[in-house]
């Protein structure tokens, strides 16, 4: 419903107290459902937070390759020992008093070329974590057409209440030309007048129902705050539900609750295996250029000659990983539960979807086989109106009846376009278990 559309409703409601105003009409964009959804999904921070799991699971990967690289550090040291009267000092490890380390080291896991449990672990992290993104992205789709139809069904029933004033407005009228013809009470007159201050009141109360459903969803889908939009009324276009086996197929492709748990498990596996390691050596090169010498200088006097303190050393270190107290073993169980969890959390996550489509399918099922019922309410209802105004006309009904007649037609309308919302919701819910919204 137009917001200046609905502004000028109110504004000739209270124009007999003297609150009207001049409006400017200001256009108002028209929103979609799919324009709704991709827009709480652009600004929603749901995503966004999502999407930083991602970068940061991206830096795992990133780090995980790089270990198995060579490394280059600057090394500088100055050691300082206590002398004794002898060129090396108190301690006999140190060549001198004075020892000046300043050197690039170069240093290589061998091993680790051939170790790819951290590099798969953390690429199935990764994948988990962009699964989540889309875990997020279908959550705010929930928010999203709960939201979206909140408008359009609030907007409907603004139009009922905007027919029910009319119907209102004629009853009114009609009572008070049988009172002046001398063919009604008084308070009849008066009863239909209540009638219409209450359809006036239900109509504030529908325009009320709008701005605070768009206030809701205007929240998620502007980047800063408005409520000046419209929404497209699609409930009488709801497209049908897909066959239930190609829903579960559909959903089974695409759910990213499968497809994280599944991550989460082959990640759990190669934690396994990297546990494992701990019972493998390590072999590892190490390569070092610079000075290791008692003065910083390229050159230095020893033994009354000039020699070169500038040069390089290498070594090899192979550690055998001997005893640790069980703490490899340890891990290694740890890995397994966690691998075992994992395995028990996709079991779930199944079923969970399978309950899930079900669950929509249920929904939808009920409120389309409700719709043509809740029609022939509105119909009947109508009807009921339409004939005791007529009797009441003739003089065989009292204002009760119409007035009665009248609430019922008003809430069969409502309860029509309610049924309607319900199942739009439902195929809604269908298609973004199924990946297709």
């Amino acid at each position: 419903m137009n917001p200046t559309r609905i502004r000028h409703i109110l504004l000739c409601l209270a124009a007999g107290s003297g609150l009207a105003q001049t409006v400017t009409p200001q256009p108002s964009p028209k929103i979609t459902l799919a324009d709704a959804i991709s827009r709480a999904r652009q600004y929603g921070g749901q995503v966004t937070s999502a999407n930083l799991g991602v970068q940061q699971a991206k830096e795992d990967s990133l780090q995980a390759r790089a270990g198995r690289l060579p490394t280059v550090n600057a090394f500088n040291q100055y050691i300082h020992t206590e002398g004794n009267g002898t060129t090396s000092g108190v301690f006999v490890a140190n060549d001198g008093l004075h020892v000046y380390n300043e050197q690039a080291q170069v240093h290589q896991e061998v091993l680790a070329v051939f170790r790819k449990g951290e590099i798969n672990r953390a690429a199935a992290n990764e994948a988990a974590a962009k699964a989540r993104v889309e875990i997020a992205a279908r959550g705010i789709n929930a928010t999203v057409i709960q939201g979206y139809y909140a408008i359009v069904s609030a907007g409907r029933k603004f139009g009922n209440a905007q027919r029910s004033l009319r119907e209102a407005e004629q009853f009114l009228d009609i009572t008070d030309k049988q009172e002046k013809g001398g063919e009604a009470a008084k308070s009849d007159v008066i009863k239909a007048r209540i009638q219409l201050q209450q359809r006036q009141r239900d109509l504030q109360d529908a325009v009320s129902a709008i701005e605070k459903a768009k206030i809701g969803l205007g929240v998620l889908i502007f980047p800063n705050f408005s409520s000046n939009f419209e929404v497209e009324d699609d409930l009488a276009s709801a497209e049908p539900a897909p066959p239930v086996d190609d829903a579960k197929a559909k959903a089974s492709a695409s759910s990213p609750e499968l497809h994280v748990a599944r991550s989460v498990v082959e990640s759990a596996g190669y934690d396994v295996g990297v546990a494992r390691y701990g019972y493998l050596p390590s072999l590892s090169i190490d390569f070092f250029y610079g000075i290791n010498a008692n003065v910083f200088a390229a050159y230095g006097i020893r033994d009354d000659e000039r020699r070169r303190n500038l040069g390089y050393s290498g070594q090899i270190t192979l550690n055998i990983p001997v005893w640790n107290w069980g703490t490899t073993k340890s891990k290694i169980a740890q890995a397994e539960l966690r691998r075992t969890q994992a395995k028990l959390d996709l079991t779930l996550a199944e079923r969970t979807l399978q309950g899930n489509i079900a669950a929509a399918y249920a929904e939808a099922d009920a409120a389309k086989a409700q719709i043509e019922s809740l029609k022939t309410s509105v119909d009947l209802a109508a009807e009921s109106l339409r004939l005791t105004l007529l009797r009441y006309q003739a003089g065989e009904a009292v204002t009760l009846e119409v007035v009665d007649a009248q609430s019922t037609v008003t809430q069969a309308r409502n309860a029509y376009d309610d049924g309607l919302a319900r199942y739009r919701i439902a195929i809604a819910n269908i298609q973004t278990l199924t990946g297709t919204l």
